[in-house]
């Protein structure tokens, strides 16, 4: 009674087999490319572990000109002079 429809499988039998083989290991690759790409992804600025925590330092214009001065773009005379011009507060008067 054991081997009343033969010692194999039939053509639906295989076929079966075969397709739940692929849907098992494309789960299996599913899941393992989604792990590495949770555990790999860089976060977006201002979303990771420094956000809120921001380098002190000149915003703004004040940035603007500094990175003007240090390109060489403008003489220290001028640098203090709009400096002091962005801040407010009146141009000291130039050193001999």
């Amino acid at each position: 009674m054991m081997f009343w429809y033969g010692h194999g499988m039939n053509g639906w039998g295989w076929f079966a087999m075969l397709i739940s083989t692929v849907v098992f290991w494309g789960l299996i690759i599913a899941i393992g490319v989604l792990l590495y790409r949770a555990l790999v992804r860089p976060t977006p600025p201002g979303t990771g572990p420094t956000a809120g925590h921001k380098t002190p330092g000149p915003t703004g214009p004040e940035q603007i000109l500094a990175e003007r001065y240090a390109r060489g773009e403008i003489d220290d005379e001028e640098y203090h002079r709009r400096l002091a011009t962005l801040r407010g507060s009146p141009p000291s008067a130039p050193s001999p």
